[in-house]
């Protein structure tokens, strides 16, 4: 486990109970059962970016918060260079780089993610996952097979997604190639960090 993990996870802790917000309750906001998510915050487990970002929403900061203890400053204009932006871990073999982190208010977080293909996933059921909001994918490179609920969705280079993703949904790569997508992921009104 990357000791980056396990800042995360301190992080999370530490502003929970400094917000006197228990176990359970961060348990129900990431979709947890509180044993899962107590091993989670305790840094005995990689997280997904699912899971910070539900962190993040329930607690009141925003998601560069938790990944880097920098809180965004920009408030005109960001610029991410080609192959730069703050990378995010995840357990999946998603690579993720974050491209506006240091933009102070945003409504949307920008990614650009690698999805590795797997010749073990291509014939099981695509793992789903969930989060407050919507979402919007340009697929950069490759072909990509999606699933939403029990609707599946093949796309291609060019193509593009929106979805509601407080709905299940997930993706795996296709035709023995790596993949890769633009995706900006809508936060829910309510949830607008200022």
């Amino acid at each position: 486990m990357a000791e980056h993990t396990r800042e995360i996870a301190e992080r999370i802790r530490s502003l929970r109970e400094d917000n006197g917000v228990s176990i359970e309750e961060m348990a129900r906001a990431t979709s947890r059962t509180p044993e899962v998510y107590a091993s989670l915050e305790s840094g005995g487990h990689d997280l997904t970016f699912t899971f910070i970002y539900k962190c993040a929403a329930k607690l009141g900061v925003d998601v560069v918060d938790l990944l880097t203890s920098e809180s965004p400053r920009l408030k005109h204009y960001s610029i991410v260079r080609a192959g730069e932006g703050l990378p995010v871990e995840s357990p999946d073999g998603f690579r993720y780089l974050h491209k506006a982190p240091y933009f102070k208010n945003r409504i949307g977080e920008p990614f650009y993610i690698e999805i590795p293909y797997s010749e073990a996933l291509q014939d099981e059921p695509i793992a789903l996952t969930h989060h407050k909001g919507q979402e919007f994918d340009y697929v950069v490179k490759g072909r990509l097979r999606y699933a939403f609920e029990d609707h599946i969705e093949e796309v291609s280079a060019g193509d593009t997604l929106y979805f509601d993703s407080g709905r299940m949904y997930g993706m795996i790569a296709l035709d023995g190639e790596d993949a890769a997508i633009i995706s900006i992921i809508f936060r829910p009104k309510d949830e607008v960090i200022a």
